[in-house]
């Protein structure tokens, strides 16, 4: 499918089911994102997630957020229950603003429904020549380090530096093993997944998808990332105002939607820092990038702008299956 054709194809899809034009328009981008830059767990695949988020009622298809300016470098955009996306649209520009003012600013976003990654925002950011840096919290899924029962989600953590001349330096990982939607992936094509990738609902290792997927999932690096789950918790959560992973699924009462909960977004000015001497300094850091990718090693990132060129001149290939399951479901759904 060339990339148009997958927008024309998620924008009906999203139609389809009831969601508002101006929502349709912004989820639409996040998952052609995901398809151009080979992210296969968060492009159409996300269309059954956001489809059925929907038809269960956990998101509100035609909320309109709301923006706040507060003093200072703080901007909140109250999201009432819709996607994240068009939340993050609504606060985008005023967060430039505060963050070109003050040097620093920060977005809080809450009471949205979150299922994509959180690079497109960070990206956005980054284009205007912001450092940014961005966590969500979401369901409880995952296991504390030393312990097998659900505490933290997956609790992703991007994080965006400019480039002059070059593609930027972007991450987005999760503080788990591995993306809840790997482990879907994984359970849909019938194929095993490593023992440490989670526990079974009494604990146990297995390397079966569906048995994760109701137990519980590890975090990445042990103590590491369990610790870097809980500073995620607290920032996406009590600090803007929102929902903890276990609050967000108790909230959820069996429905097996997406997250209800909040997003914080901190943006850096490199001139608010430094003033004249940003230009020589981001020039500066050049030669940490330059010793990294001249021993052959990989910035984290280069591999999804590497694709985008090639999935802008050639498309991309997609599952038939997918899209079957994914018109059956509409189908549903609608």
């Amino acid at each position: 499918m060339t990339l148009d054709a997958v927008r024309a194809y998620a924008r009906a899809t999203l139609t389809r089911v009831g969601l508002a034009p101006a929502h349709v328009a912004a989820v639409a981008e996040t998952i052609v994102a995901g398809e151009r830059d080979g992210c296969g767990a968060h492009g159409l695949y996300r269309l059954l997630v956001a489809a059925y988020s929907v038809g269960c009622r956990v998101v509100v298809p035609d909320a309109v957020p709301v923006l706040d300016r507060r003093a200072g470098g703080v901007v909140r955009v109250d999201g009432r229950g819709g996607f994240a996306q068009l939340a993050f649209d609504t606060g985008r520009d005023a967060l430039v603003d505060a963050a070109r003012a003050n040097g620093i600013a920060a977005l809080a976003i809450t009471n949205v429904v979150h299922f994509a990654a959180l690079w497109p925002e960070v990206e956005a950011l980054v284009e205007r020549g912001l450092v940014a840096l961005a966590v969500t919290a979401n369901h409880a899924w995952v296991a504390p380090a030393g312990g097998t029962q659900p505490v933290f989600g997956t609790n992703p953590i991007a994080f965006g530096w400019p480039r002059a001349g070059g593609v930027p330096f972007v991450f987005d990982f999760a503080t788990s093993a591995v993306a809840r939607g790997e482990i879907e992936l994984h359970r849909r094509a019938g194929s095993a997944i490593p023992a440490d990738w989670g526990h079974t609902p009494d604990g146990s290792d297995t390397t079966d998808p569906a048995a994760v997927l109701a137990g519980a999932m590890r975090t990445f690096g042990g103590h590491k990332g369990s610790a870097l789950a809980l500073m995620v918790e607290l920032l996406a959560g009590p600090l803007i105002g929102d929902l903890t992973s276990a609050e967000s699924i108790a909230w959820d009462a069996g429905r097996k939607g997406s997250p209800l909960g909040g997003e914080l977004i901190i943006a850096l000015d490199p001139a608010g820092f430094l003033g004249d001497a940003a230009a020589e300094q981001m020039a500066r850091a050049e030669s940490v990038f330059a010793a990294i990718e001249g021993q052959g090693a990989r910035v984290s990132g280069a591999r999804r702008h590497a694709l985008r060129p090639v999935s802008e001149r050639d498309g991309v290939w997609v599952s038939r299956a997918l899209l079957d399951d994914i018109d059956r479901t509409m189908g549903d759904v609608a």
